[in-house]
C-alpha cells in the first residue's frame, strides 16, 4: 500500500519501500524517535528490574524524555524521543549497544484453497479439530474488523490453554468483540503519536479496529472462518475460508494512516512473542539496512521461540534486486496468479476486440458504440493529461465518451475523474512496467484495464481514426484460466540485495485478485467518495500472498507440532513446483517468458505434498549466528540481532555457503569453483534417496557427493557436498539456473539453483 494507504494517489495494493526519519521541533531542538538496544546481561546489580535500569540510563541524558515502549522479547531495550545530541550521549552509557533512529514501514479467498488443492478430496491431510484449532496466527497489520463473518467463532472450542494474550479496548472497540476465533486484538500507537500527534479519533480508530481494510483482508486470508456466499459485488461468488480456517487469529495493529513505525512494529512483535502465537504474518517492509531492521530483529527473536515468520517480498517487481525482508530466518513470499479472472471486453469501432479485467458493478454502458477519446487529447495539462489526474480533463472533450487513461497513481480515482468530467466509461492502459499483468479494480464507472500490447493498439486507434468509437462488455467471473499460476509482474525479484548467496524470495503463493474479508469503514476502492460498503474485497499484492503461506505454516504446525520454523519452510520450498502439469516452466507475466528462481524462488507452494516432504533442511539459532559470523558481523551487531553475548570463534572458518538453506544461490566473484554443504533430516521413513541435477546451460556444472543417501530411521541426518563449476568465459552479468533433486521414488525433494555474476 502507498504512504497514505487506500486514500493515496498510488495503487493501494502496491508497496512503497521508503525510509523516513521523522522529526519535530521541541524546545528549539530537533527530536526523533530512537530504538535503544541494551545489553541486558550487563545490568548493574543495584537495579531490581531491567526497566529501572533502562529508565536510569535514559535520565542520564534527558530528564524530560518519555519512554515510549520497553521491549522484553523482540529485543532488549526501549524506544524514546531524543535530540541527535542526546542520542549520541546515550550511546556512550554503559550497557547501551546501539541507538537507532525510527524507520517508517509501508504495507506492502473463495477460490484459493481449491486452487492449492485444499479441497474435500484432501481434507484428511489437515484435521479440522484438535491441534489445528490450537494454532494461533498473529497478524501485524492495520488491525481487524471484528464483526466480519470471517471471524465468527461458531463451532470453536475453548481458547487454547497455551494462549497468554487478550484484547485492548479503544475507539469503537470493546474487549467483548473478541471471541474464541479472534482471541487477540492489540494496538500500538505510541511511535505514531510521538511523530504525528494524537490520533484524530473522528477519522481513525485508536484501537485494534481496522479502518483501512488491509489487516482484515490478510488476517482472513490466513485463517478466516468458513463463510458461504462470499463475493465482491457479485464477483467470485462462493464459500470463502482462510487457508488455516480452524486456527485462531490474533491481530496486532501497528499501521496507521501515515504508515507503520518501527517502534510500534517492534512492540507488536514483542507482545506477539509474549502471548505465544505460533505463526506471525507480516505484510510490510522498510528500508533495507542489513539484518538490523525492526522486522528482521523481531523475527529472529520469534524464530528462537519457535514462531514461523512469513513476510511479503514487496511489490517492486519486475526489477532485479528489489526483494525485501530477506533475512534467512524469515520466509519471504512472492506473488502468483490464480486460475480465476474477471474479463471485460473492449470492442473498437473497427471491429477489433481486446480482453481486459474489471470488477465494475452497476448500470451497463449503452449497447451501441460510444465516442472514444485518448485522455492526452482531452486535457488541459500537456505533461500529465494522459494520466487522468484530478482537474486535468476538459469536460467539453470528455462528455458522453469513453476515455483512455494511462496507469500511474490511483487507478479507481482515474475513473472518478473521468466520471466527474462527464465521461461514460474508461479504458485503463498498462505501461511497460505492468506489461500483460491484469489486476482487477472495483471501478466507480464502467471501466476495464488492458495489457500493454492491447493498450498500444487501442491507443493508436484512438489517435489515428478520424471518428474513434468503443464499448466495454463485462463478462463476470471465469475459472480454470490457463496458464496458471503465472508470476506477477509486481512481485519483487532477486538476486538478494544484501546476501546474494542466499536465494530470495523463497517461494510464491496466490497474490493477484484475492477475495477476502474487508472493513466496514471504507468502500472497496478505498476512496473517500466511495460510499459502497462490502463484506469482502478483491485486491492484489505480495501482502496477499504472504498470509497464504502463513496459513499453510499453521496447517503444517498442526500436523507436525515438533517441526521448527526452518523445517516448515523447508517442507514448503522443497515440494513447491516451478512447472505446469505439462512440464512447461511457470511463466513470468512481466516478460511472458519462463520465470526464474530469482522471481519464484523454489516455486509455487503445494501444500498437499508439503505435509509429507520426505527430507527437510533444518536450522537452529546457532546456525543463523554462524551465518552472521560469515558476514563478518561484529559482536555488537550480533548482539543487536540475537540479544545474547555470542561471539564468533576466531579459530573457526565460517561460510555463508554452509547455511543449511533449502535452495542454492551462487554469486560468481572471480573464482571458477564453489562448494556448498547441506544436511538433510529424514522425516519420511526408511529409504534410499538418489540425486538428480539439471543445469540450463553448459556454463554451469553441478556435481553432488555422495550421489545416494541411505536412511534407516526417522530423524536420521545425512550430509552432502555440492560443487558448482562455472565457465569463466561466460559473459559477466548473465544468470544461470538449475535444480538439485533427491528422490526415493515416493518423495521428490527439490532445490533451485541460481547463479549470478557480481
Amino acid at each position: 500500500m502507498s504512504s497514505s494507504f487506500l486514500s493515496s494517489t498510488a495503487s493501494f495494493f502496491f508497496i512503497v519501500l521508503l525510509y523516513l526519519s521523522s522529526f519535530h521541533v521541541s524546545d528549539g531542538a530537533q527530536q526523533a524517535t530512537y530504538i535503544v538496544h541494551m545489553a541486558k546481561s550487563q545490568m548493574p546489580s543495584s537495579f531490581d528490574h531491567h526497566s529501572l535500569w533502562y529508565d536510569s540510563s535514559l535520565r542520564s541524558v534527558s530528564e524530560s524524555a518519555e519512554m515510549l515502549y520497553t521491549y522484553n522479547n523482540a529485543i532488549h531495550g526501549f524506544a524514546t524521543r531524543l535530540t541527535p545530541e542526546e542520542a549520541d550521549s546515550l550511546m556512550t552509557q554503559p550497557g547501551v549497544i546501539s541507538v537507532q533512529p525510527e524507520q517508517r514501514y509501508e504495507l506492502h479467498t473463495t477460490r484459493t484453497p481449491l486452487f492449492l488443492g485444499l479441497d474435500v478430496h484432501n481434507a484428511g491431510l489437515f484435521p479440522e479439530t484438535g491441534p489445528s484449532s490450537d494454532v494461533v496466527v498473529g497478524v501485524l497489520d492495520t488491525g481487524v474488523w471484528p464483526e466480519s463473518k470471517s471471524f465468527s467463532d461458531k463451532g470453536y472450542g475453548p481458547i487454547p490453554p497455551t494462549w497468554k494474550g487478550g484484547c485492548d479496548a479503544g475507539t469503537r472497540f470493546t474487549t467483548s468483540l473478541c471471541n474464541r476465533k479472534l482471541i487477540g486484538a492489540r494496538f500500538f500507537v505510541r511511535g505514531y503519536e510521538a511523530i504525528n500527534g494524537p490520533v484524530d479519533e473522528s477519522k481513525e480508530s485508536k484501537s485494534p479496529r481496522d479502518d483501512e481494510g488491509h489487516g482484515t483482508h490478510t488476517a482472513s486470508t490466513a485463517a478466516g472462518s468458513v463463510v458461504e456466499g462470499a463475493n465482491l459485488l457479485g464477483f467470485a461468488n462462493g464459500t470463502a475460508r482462510g487457508i488455516a480456517y480452524r486456527a485462531r487469529v490474533a491481530a496486532y495493529k501497528v499501521c496507521w494512516k501515515t504508515g507503520c513505525f518501527s517502534s510500534d512494529i517492534l512492540a507488536g512483535m514483542d507482545k506477539a512473542i509474549e502471548e505465544n502465537v505460533n505463526v506471525l504474518s507480516i505484510s510490510l517492509s522498510g528500508r533495507r539496512t542489513g539484518y538490523t531492521d525492526a522486522t528482521a530483529i523481531g523475527a529472529f527473536a520469534a524464530m528462537e521461540s519457535g514462531i514461523f515468520v512469513s513476510c511479503s517480498a514487496g511489490n517492486n517487481g519486475p526489477f532485479s534486486f528489489s526483494v525485501a525482508n530477506v533475512a534467512p530466518w524469515i520466509t519471504t513470499v512472492g506473488a502468483g496468479t490464480l486460475d480465476r479472472d474477471f474479463p471485460a471486453l473492449v470492442i473498437l469501432g473497427n471491429g477489433n476486440k481486446y480482453t481486459g479485467v474489471s470488477l465494475f458493478k452497476g448500470d451497463a454502458l449503452p449497447s451501441k458504440l460510444l465516442p472514444f477519446v485518448y485522455a492526452g487529447n482531452a486535457s488541459n495539462n500537456a505533461t500529465y493529461g494522459n494520466f487522468c489526474f484530478p482537474g486535468t480533463l476538459i469536460p467539453e472533450k470528455v462528455k458522453g465518451k469513453i476515455v483512455m487513461c494511462e496507469k500511474g497513481g490511483n487507478r479507481v480515482e482515474k475513473g472518478e475523474v473521468v466520471k466527474a468530467a462527464g465521461g461514460l466509461g474508461m479504458i485503463l492502459a498498462n505501461t511497460a512496467y505492468e506489461g500483460e499483468e491484469l489486476t482487477a479494480n472495483a471501478f466507480l464507472l464502467p471501466a476495464t484495464t488492458v495489457g500493454e500490447k492491447a493498450s498500444d493498439i487501442i491507443r493508436h486507434y484512438a489517435l489515428t481514426d478520424p471518428n474513434p468509437t468503443a464499448s466495454i462488455v463485462f463478462q463476470g467471473t471465469v475459472v480454470n484460466v490457463r496458464p496458471s499460476p503465472v508470476l506477477a509482474a509486481f512481485s519483487s525479484r532477486g538476486p538478494n540485495p544484501i546476501t546474494p548467496n542466499i536465494l530470495k524470495p523463497d517461494l510464491i503463493a496466490p497474490g493477484v485478485n484475492i477475495l477476502a474479508a474487508w472493513t466496514g469503514a471504507v468502500g472497496p476502492s478505498g476512496l473517500a467518495s466511495d460510499t459502497r460498503r462490502v463484506e469482502f474485497n478483491i485486491i492484489s499484492g505480495t501482502s496477499m500472498s504472504c498470509p497464504h503461506v502463513s496459513g499453510l505454516a499453521a496447517l503444517l504446525k498442526s500436523v507436525h507440532p515438533e517441526w521448527s520454523p526452518a523445517a516448515i519452510r523447508s517442507a514448503l520450498m522443497t515440494t513447491a513446483y516451478s512447472t505446469y502439469k505439462d512440464e512447461q516452466p511457470i511463466i513470468d507475466i512481466a516478460t511472458v517468458k519462463p520465470s526464474t528462481p530469482f522471481g519464484h524462488g523454489a516455486g509455487h507452494v503445494s501444500p498437499t505434498t508439503a505435509v509429507n516432504p520426505g527430507l527437510i533442511y533444518d536450522l537452529t539459532t546457532a546456525d543463523y549466528l554462524g551465518f552472521l559470523c560469515a558476514l563478518k558481523y561484529n559482536s555488537s551487531l550480533i548482539r543487536i540481532i540475537s540479544r545474547g553475548n555470542y561471539a564468533c570463534d576466531p579459530s573457526k572458518t565460517y561460510s555463508v555457503a554452509d547455511l543449511n538453506y533449502p535452495s542454492f544461490a551462487v554469486n560468481v566473484d572471480g573464482s571458477d569453483t564453489y562448494k556448498y554443504t547441506r544436511t538433510v533430516t529424514n522425516v519420511g521413513g526408511a529409504g534410499s534417496y538418489s540425486v538428480k541435477v539439471t543445469s540450463e546451460t553448459t556454463a554451469l556444472k553441478i556435481s553432488v557427493e555422495p550421489a545416494v543417501l541411505n536412511f534407516k530411521e526417522v530423524n536420521e541426518k545425512k550430509s552432502y557436498e555440492v560443487t558448482f563449476t562455472v565457465d569463466s568465459s561466460k559473459p559477466s552479468g548473465s544468470n544461470s539456473f538449475g535444480t538439485i533433486e533427491w528422490s526415493d521414488g515416493k518423495h521428490v525433494v527439490a532445490s533451485p539453483v541460481a547463479i549470478s555474476w557480481s
